[in-house]
């Protein structure tokens, strides 16, 4: 332990602090991934953000890395504890996505793990999701709820619920989500996080060659945009099987990340993609955002209400992610175990497979013509990233399936359209609510537009200081 910093102040140090204290020997990443570890076995109980813990597997890699260290590497990440999200392949681990039954463990790893390991991160644990991702909460029928590091009686989000309150509680400095209707800016939104929804292909699928039908992409969950920047920067590129591989951008991500930009031209918008559920929007959340729009202003940008023409984009989205579903179904060793929900949405992707789904597709960039000529008129979109703050626990339990369509539906209207597009999006902490639950705000641009939206949301952080604040009702639980 370093002599000026706590064991609190070591664990949200982030990830580009820890991999300093690593480089320059203040701290070894055994000590570094012991510490993550005795986090996660204290908040377990509490939070339940694991799907599964890599206790002596981490240790050794990360003993492994120390020797790496003393040999001269300097990869990135070297020592560093990252948490993965459980539709990610670990070797020796299973991938279960949120679904009950019994799973083989992988025998290789994805993409994106091996390229974790090249930068040195040290995996030690795989954090939880809904059942196949489906909702913007992190329960199900077969584990316990994951809650919210902030507030204990409700959600952190989902898809991706389990990597952000792993992140929001310091029990890894950094996480890897996957974000398909913004299930990484949803959790990033509601546990007070940087959560970057890359450029469709930015950061690799594979084994598969896109990820439901190029819906979703992997992306980062940290504490500041730096930290996502690094992450971004170490596991960028593609393998030769991927569909997609967008152009490296012009500068490193963590460059940017520290760049003020330009003045912009801003659009702020509130308009949600049409969907047959009622609209609803919460009043402190319009709140939060307009006094981000303030901050922006403030800052020297100029910031205008203009909104995106999304036209009918659900025509594009349901088929690609009901097929989806139902191709990932297949991967399940009993699909009878599945919510009756999550079988309906199997039925309805069964019956928009083939010309339904090249129709979706195709449809795509008309779309982007259509919501692109936002762009012709301003840099980037400020919008929510939910319409409400955090759900409470149990939102979903005991809702028809039409029920739980209008809740997901009416209170994450904000993110999906942009997975439709494959074109990055960057959500921001924006504040908390009266009850102390945080709030997003979305920066969305164009293709390929990472390095601005990363420039303008470290210019946002230097202003708000968001990552000074740490979650307490999660540690007050935990003892």
């Amino acid at each position: 332990m370093t002599q000026t910093m706590t064991e609190d102040d070591l664990a949200y140090a982030g990830v580009r602090r820890q991999a300093e204290l690593i480089a320059t020997g203040e701290l070894t990443s055994a000590e570094l991934v012991d510490l993550s570890l005795r986090r996660i076995h204290a908040a377990q109980p509490v939070l339940g953000a694991f799907a599964c813990i890599r206790d002596e597997s981490a240790r050794e890699e990360a003993a492994a890395a120390d020797a790496r260290r003393e040999a001269g590497d300097t990869a990135p990440l070297l020592g560093v504890p990252i948490a993965v999200k459980d539709d990610v392949d670990v070797a020796g681990h299973p991938t279960q996505f949120g679904c009950d039954g019994t799973f083989d463990a992988k025998t290789e790893d994805s993409e994106i793990v091996r390229r974790l390991r090249d930068a040195g991160a040290i995996i030690v644990g795989k954090t939880t999701s809904p059942e196949l991702g489906q909702w913007p909460v992190t329960e199900g029928p077969w584990f316990a709820p994951t809650r919210n590091p902030w507030h204990l009686d409700h959600t952190p989000g989902g898809s991706s619920g389990g990597a952000a309150a792993a992140v929001a509680a310091g029990l890894v400095p950094g996480a890897i989500g996957s974000d398909g209707a913004g299930s990484v800016r949803i959790p990033a939104a509601w546990t007070g996080l940087v959560g970057v929804k890359p450029q469709r292909g930015r950061l690799s699928t594979w084994p598969d060659p896109e990820a439901f039908n190029g819906l979703t992409c992997f992306g980062p969950l940290t504490r500041t945009v730096g930290d996502a920047a690094l992450m971004l920067d170490a596991l960028g590129g593609n393998h030769p099987g991927d569909l997609h591989a967008p152009p490296a951008p012009p500068v490193p991500y963590t460059q940017a990340a520290a760049t003020p930009p330009r003045r912009l031209r801003i659009a702020l918008s509130f308009r949600q993609p049409f969907a047959l559920v009622p609209k609803v929007r919460d009043d402190e959340v319009v709140d939060h955002i307009r006094a981000t729009a303030t901050l922006l202003r403030d800052l020297g940008h100029e910031v205008v209400e203009r909104e995106p023409d999304y036209g009918l984009i659900g025509v594009s989205f349901v088929p690609r992610s009901t097929v989806a579903l139902r191709e990932w179904a297949t991967r399940l060793p009993d699909t009878s175990l599945l919510d009756a929900r999550t079988k309906e949405h199997l039925i309805l992707g069964r019956i928009l497979a083939g010309p339904g789904l090249a129709a979706g597709r195709g449809l795509e960039h008309v779309f982007r013509r259509r919501i692109g000529r936002i762009f012709r008129d301003a840099d980037v979109v400020l919008a929510p990233t939910t319409a409400l703050p955090p759900l409470p626990i149990g939102a979903l339990d005991d809702l028809s399936p039409w029920e739980t369509h209008k809740l997901v539906v009416g209170s994450c209207p904000y993110a999906w359209a942009w997975n439709v597009l494959g074109w990055p999006g960057v959500s921001v902490p924006a504040g908390h609510t009266s009850a102390g639950l945080p709030i997003g705000a979305q920066l969305l641009g164009p293709g390929n537009s990472e390095p601005l939206l990363l420039a303008l949301a470290g210019e946002l952080e230097q202003a708000a200081c968001w990552d000074e604040r740490r979650p307490e009702a999660w540690r007050a639980a935990a003892g």
